[in-house]
C-alpha cells in the first residue's frame, strides 16, 4: 500500500541528508584516488627501476620502498586513520571531516596502487624492453614509450579496482567522522533503526560500485580493441 508520509519523509532525508554526503563520498574517492594514484604511480615506477631486476638495480633503495610500502598496506584502513591522525591535524588542522579523510585514505592508496602498478609493469615483456634498450634507449624512455605504454590496459584495471576499494573504505571511515554515505547509513540508519535511510545508502553505494565497474570494462575493452 502506497504510504504518501512514508515517501515525504524520505524524500526529506534525501534531501537535505543523503544526497549531500553522496556527494562528499564521491569528493572523497576522487581526490583519493587522484592523490593516491600520482603518488602510487611515481612510487611503482621507482620500484621498477630500482628492484634487483630492474632498470637500474639499487637494493638498498628498494628494499627500503617495498618496505614502507608493505607496512602501510598492513594497515587495516581504520587503525591507519587513527595511526595517522596527529599528522592529518597538523596538516589538515582537524581531524574530523571529508579533508580529514581524503589524506590517510591517499597515504593508504598511494601504498595500494604503487603495488598493483608495481605487477602491471612487472608484467611487460621483457623482450620489448631489452630491443628499445639495444636501440640505445633511456631508463625514461623504456619506462614512457615500453613499459607504462604496454601497460596501459592494465593500469586501467588497476585504477578500477583502487575506486571500488576506496568507496568501500570512504564508508569506514564514516565510522570516525569522516562524513559521507557511510556516516549516514550508520549514523541515520543503523543507530536509528531507519531502515529506508540504511537501505537508500547500501543501493546508492551498490549504483557506484557499479558504475565504476562498467566504466572501467568499457575503457580497459577500448584500450585492447586499440593494441590489437
Amino acid at each position: 500500500m502506497f504510504n504518501i508520509e512514508f515517501w515525504q519523509e524520505w524524500w526529506n532525508f534525501f534531501q537535505k541528508i543523503i544526497a549531500p554526503s553522496t556527494f562528499v563520498t564521491l569528493k572523497i574517492v576522487f581526490f583519493t584516488i587522484l592523490i593516491g594514484g600520482c603518488l602510487g604511480f611515481i612510487l611503482s615506477i621507482m620500484l621498477i627501476l630500482f628492484s634487483p631486476r630492474g632498470l637500474n638495480p639499487k637494493k638498498h633503495l628498494y628494499k627500503i620502498l617495498d618496505f614502507i610500502v608493505n607496512t602501510i598496506r598492513a594497515f587495516p584502513i581504520l587503525i591507519l586513520i587513527v595511526a595517522l591522525s596527529p599528522i592529518t591535524r597538523r596538516i589538515v588542522g582537524t581531524t574530523v571531516g571529508e579533508k580529514a579523510v581524503i589524506f590517510p585514505l591517499a597515504i593508504a592508496a598511494t601504498s595500494f596502487m604503487a603495488r598493483a602498478f608495481e605487477g602491471t609493469f612487472s608484467s611487460v615483456n621483457p623482450q620489448l624492453i631489452e630491443a628499445a634498450r639495444s636501440f640505445g634507449a633511456s631508463n625514461m624512455q623504456i619506462i614512457i614509450k615500453v613499459i607504462v605504454k604496454e601497460s596501459r590496459a592494465g593500469i586501467i584495471s588497476v585504477l578500477t579496482m583502487a575506486t571500488i576499494s576506496y568507496i568501500s573504505s570512504s564508508t569506514i571511515a564514516g565510522a570516525v567522522g569522516g562524513g559521507g554515505i557511510g556516516a549516514i547509513a550508520l549514523n541515520y540508519g543503523y543507530q536509528s533503526f531507519n531502515d529506508s535511510v540504511l537501505y537508500t545508502s547500501i543501493i546508492i553505494l551498490f549504483i557506484m560500485v557499479q558504475i565504476t565497474q562498467e566504466l572501467g570494462n568499457y575503457l580497459y575493452k577500448k584500450i585492447c580493441d586499440k593494441t590489437i
